[in-house]
C-alpha cells in the first residue's frame, strides 16, 4: 500500500485497536502487572507511531525546487573546477571525473530515498511479515 501510496493515515489497523482495546481492558490485580500493562499500551503506540511514520515517509518526495539546486551547485562546481585547471588538461579531466562521480553518487542516494517502497533499493514488507505470520502466508510474493 506504501509503494502505491494508497495506505491511510487516518485509518488504524483493526489488529493494532483490538490489541490496545484488550490490554487497557485488563484489570491489574499488583503492581508488576500494572507496569506490564503500561509496556504492552506503550509498545502498540510505539507501533502505530512507526505505522504512521512510514506511512508519511512514503507519502514525501524530493521536491522540483531542491533537483534544481543541486544541477546548479553541481554545475557551478564543475565550472568553477574547470576554470581553476583550465592550464592543465589532465588534472582538469580528473578533477572533473571525481567531482561528478561525487554529485553522481549523491543523485543516486537522493532518487533511493526519494520513494523508499519503490525501486531496485526499495523497503520491502518482510521484517513486518517476519513478526506476522498470518499476513507473510497472504503475502508470498514478499518472500
Amino acid at each position: 500500500m506504501m509503494a502505491h501510496r494508497t495506505a491511510n493515515i487516518r485509518t488504524t489497523p483493526q489488529a493494532l485497536v483490538e490489541a490496545l482495546s484488550f490490554a487497557l481492558t485488563l484489570a491489574p490485580n499488583s503492581e508488576e502487572q500494572k507496569i506490564a500493562q503500561r509496556d504492552i499500551t506503550s509498545s502498540l503506540e510505539n507501533a502505530l507511531d512507526a505505522r504512521r511514520q512510514r506511512i508519511l515517509i512514503s507519502a514525501s518526495e524530493v521536491n522540483l525546487v531542491k533537483w534544481s539546486a543541486l544541477i546548479l551547485q553541481a554545475v557551478c562546481a564543475l565550472i568553477a573546477i574547470a576554470m581553476v585547471h583550465s592550464d592543465n588538461r589532465l588534472a582538469a579531466v580528473i578533477a572533473l571525473v571525481v567531482f561528478a562521480a561525487g554529485v553522481a553518487t549523491s543523485v543516486l542516494l537522493i532518487v533511493s530515498h526519494d520513494r523508499p517502497f519503490i525501486g531496485q533499493v526499495a523497503v520491502g514488507p518482510e521484517p513486518l511479515l517476519q513478526v506476522m505470520p498470518q499476513a507473510e502466508a497472504a503475502h508470498p510474493q514478499a518472500n
